[in-house]
């Protein structure tokens, strides 16, 4: 099976999307889409990464100055934070070392850097919601912080892919055993990459969850996750003027 990615481009008036079929657009148009598709989405991912309006927060920690901490919040830029400083609702308490301890909804938490991020809201509750409602960032695209297989990473929507689309050194960091899965060829902006098909036990975006979701693993480093159709089918699309609404179906 071949697969190219493509991106989605929202609609300035109110529309009704249906559920996306599992079908790849024309090869060539594509090749050259992918290529402009992660340049924008390399700036994009240094902005506001997270800007769907969940309660819970992600907060990573890349590095210490002194008293000072390296924070990236909900996958947005780096932020250098000093002690007591207060950004995004998280609060520098105190550094020591390679360790960070921060402040957020109530709960301090110790950060260590290069570990995966620390979520803390409304991914700890019981994922009973049925909608998510996502925002378009820079460039008109959707993107947000979701959880796959408990692991807190940036996302853009994608409905041009198959499935869920993970860089290869992502992957490596959630702990899948991708190389073990089904091999097959994606066109990228490099030309054909083998890629590996495997089954993702979760995809949670807030109080959202699906279970048992397609993910394709790709050898090129993408900066967020493309959020493709084996996610979006689950759900019923909505967009109107830079707002995306997914209804759960099922």
């Amino acid at each position: 099976m071949t697969e190219t990615l493509s991106w989605m481009r929202p609609r300035a008036h109110t529309t009704h999307l249906p559920a996306p079929a599992v079908q790849m657009p024309s090869l060539g148009a594509g090749q050259r889409a992918i290529a402009r598709i992660l340049a924008s989405l390399a700036v994009a991912a240094l902005a506001v990464i997270a800007s769907a309006p969940a309660a819970a927060q992600s907060v990573a920690l890349t590095g210490i100055m002194g008293s000072r901490a390296l924070l990236v919040i909900d996958g947005a830029a780096p932020q250098v934070v000093a002690l007591g400083e207060v950004r995004l609702g998280v609060t520098l308490i105190s550094t020591s070392g390679d360790t960070a301890v921060v402040e957020m909804h109530g709960q301090r938490q110790t950060l260590r850097v290069g570990e995966s991020p620390v979520s803390v809201g409304a991914h700890g509750g019981p994922p009973e919601g049925k909608q998510v409602v996502l925002h378009a960032g820079s460039g008109g695209h959707f993107f947000g912080t979701a959880q796959l297989n408990g692991v807190t990473t940036p996302f853009v929507v994608d409905t041009g892919a198959s499935n869920v689309v993970i860089g290869a050194a992502q992957a490596e960091q959630m702990g899948l055993n991708f190389r073990s899965g089904q091999r097959e060829m994606v066109v990228t902006a490099n030309g054909y990459v083998t890629s590996y098909r495997v089954p993702l036990n979760s995809v949670r975006i807030g109080d959202v969850e699906v279970f048992n979701v397609d993910a394709t693993v790709v050898q090129a480093g993408l900066p967020a996750v493309l959020l493709g159709n084996s996610f979006l089918a689950r759900f019923q699309m909505k967009q109107e003027n830079d707002q995306l609404v997914l209804e759960k179906r099922y």
